[in-house]
């Protein structure tokens, strides 16, 4: 068989195309600039990245300008916060950008995942990121592994930076330091001295809210009330939300301390807010400024406030039996316990025939029956707000009395712990000994070579240790006692003390102000706890059955 040289016809090339410049299409070139901080210095840099670029665009008959992309005092760990990154990305990717000139790695990006995603997707798109410190073109085949490497040096730089602003932040924590923002503040201002200035009127709006929440009032009422008097929030409107008003209830500064490290940052590259329960410390700066409300009126707002967040629940459907949401409309709505299961009563109007009755019911009873809850009683609420009413004349009547208890109760509950000599200070002192003991036996047995040889000592100054940590808890925990009780016998001794008249008319607010719980024993039985923990036995006498039209 023949074979026959294969039929290649040879199509010359036009010299005279290829060395015509005037025909080929310029490129069109963006720069990226981007500075972290507003600081003067890094103001000038990036002033100067911006006009250094577009001179050289400008001046490469080359390259026609595509456009100059710059973030000014924002970080390089995350693209989502640039919105000139962003913008220049887009660009690329409507095929209106061909090259892009950046000053370093460290300023296209400190996130190596970041960076390297971006370049890729660039590269996809045939564009070319030029690096001029580094001299890297990302279009060519060994830029991979050099940008790898140079951007996770460039983040690691910022991780050491961030960990040593947040040490120095946590130092001037220690040492007393405090950074206030005043532009979510509100009723501080800073003053000239650079401290916190009380505004007058704001001021007094947040002793309203303070003294109206903790005569009942919820949160909603209170938002209704500002509202409906035009009063002026921290951002100038008058439209307020219960988020707000609940951290202007909570917000230590109102009484003249601050507490500082209440959210901590993951880390630099996410950058997440992470609220802090105890994975770090806190620093409490007690009197840094002038309250607007006493700390007693503080206190007793948290304890409030813990009060009504122990009873709550998303949906009574989820809830627990007897957990719902506060209600400031009935006093008694969550203060009147089943003796039998501990639920919380419920109020409820019966109708029948048009006529209508209103009781309590334990919310065990109303939901499962008598599943849970076998014996408690329905009482009517006239009948039970008498025994409430004259429990609390009873305890009026014999002030001296009780206040002679309180005072022997005191007594017995803030009695020191039998046979205990040392206090924190001391117990602290003796640790710091031990463990100083503890370091200077460990450097002998590394110098001596034998750890066994000091086995005795390691163990002794361990037992000692945990024994005086033992025992400093333990004291804590007795002082937050004594605290508690302290204040618990004030507040008795105060509610006595006060010259208040026989309640003769069932009041919604002062009942919320004098009674803390009230348990029902049975049906004609109860016992009313007031506030300061005065318990009074109070029989509920029984009434013909009334139906209200």
């Amino acid at each position: 068989m023949t074979v026959t040289a294969p039929n290649v016809i040879v199509i010359p090339a036009k010299p005279e195309l290829a060395s015509d410049q005037s025909i080929q299409r310029q490129l069109r070139v963006a720069a990226y600039c981007r500075v972290s901080t507003d600081d003067e210095e890094q103001l000038t840099s990036y002033e100067a990245q911006k006009n250094y670029y577009t001179d050289k665009i400008m001046t490469n008959p080359n390259w026609t300008m595509a456009g100059i992309f710059a973030d000014e005092g924002i970080t390089g760990t995350s693209a989502r916060k640039r919105p000139e990154f962003l913008k220049m990305i887009r660009r690329c990717r409507q095929k209106k950008i061909d090259l892009v000139l950046v000053k370093s790695i460290s300023r296209f990006a400190r996130n190596t995942v970041d960076c390297l995603n971006y370049i890729r997707a660039l590269r996809q798109l045939g564009i070319a990121v030029v690096f001029e410190k580094e001299n890297i073109n990302t279009l060519e085949s060994d830029s991979e592994m050099i940008i790898t490497m140079m951007g996770a040096f460039a983040q690691a730089e910022s991780e050491s930076m961030s960990q040593n602003i947040r040490w120095g932040k946590r130092q001037a924590m220690r040492e007393g330091k405090v950074n206030m923002h005043y532009e979510r503040l509100y009723a501080y201002e800073k003053g000239e001295d650079g401290n916190p200035k009380i505004i007058p009127e704001q001021a007094e709006v947040v002793r309203r809210i303070y003294n109206a929440f903790l005569s009942g009032q919820s949160l909603r009422m209170i938002k209704e009330w500002l509202e409906r008097e035009g009063t002026i929030n921290v951002s100038g409107g008058t439209a307020w939300s219960i988020s707000v008003i609940r951290g202007i209830l909570s917000n230590e500064k109102y009484c003249g301390d601050v507490l500082q490290q209440k959210t901590f940052t993951s880390d630099c590259i996410e950058r997440k807010a992470i609220r802090n329960t105890g994975q770090l410390p806190m620093y409490l700066t007690r009197d840094h400024h002038e309250g607007i409300v006493s700390r007693d009126t503080f206190n007793a707002v948290r304890v409030e406030l813990a009060r009504r967040n122990a009873g709550q629940a998303p949906s009574r459907n989820k809830a627990p039996t007897g957990r719902s949401c506060y209600s400031a409309k009935y006093a008694l709505t969550g203060r009147l316990i089943c003796g039998e299961c501990g639920t919380a009563y419920r109020r409820c109007a019966w109708t029948k025939r048009g006529k209508k009755r209103v009781v309590w019911r334990c919310a065990s009873r109303v939901d499962y029956g008598s599943r849970y809850c076998h014996d408690s009683p329905t009482l009517d609420e006239g009948p039970l707000q008498e025994a409430i009413l004259a429990a609390i004349n009873s305890a009026m009547s014999r002030k001296e009395t009780l206040v002679g208890q309180i005072t022997a109760a005191m007594r017995t509950e803030l009695a020191p712990i039998p046979g205990e000599s040392m206090c924190l200070s001391d117990i602290d002192q003796r640790i710091n000994e031990l463990e100083r003991e503890f370091r200077a036996l460990f450097a002998a047995s590394r110098e001596e070579g034998g750890y066994l040889k000091y086995a005795d000592d390691f163990k002794r100054i361990t037992d000692d240790v945990a024994a005086l940590k033992e025992k400093r808890s333990a004291l804590l925990e007795q002082q937050n006692a004594d605290s508690g009780a302290s204040q618990r016998i004030l507040d008795a001794v105060e509610l006595l003390n006060s010259d208040t008249a026989a309640i003769t008319e069932w009041d919604e607010s002062v009942i919320r102000q004098l009674v803390d719980t009230v348990k029902v024993l049975s049906a004609d039985l109860i016992c009313v706890c007031l506030r300061g923990g005065i318990e009074i036995e109070q029989t509920v006498k029984e009434a013909e059955v009334k139906w209200y039209s």
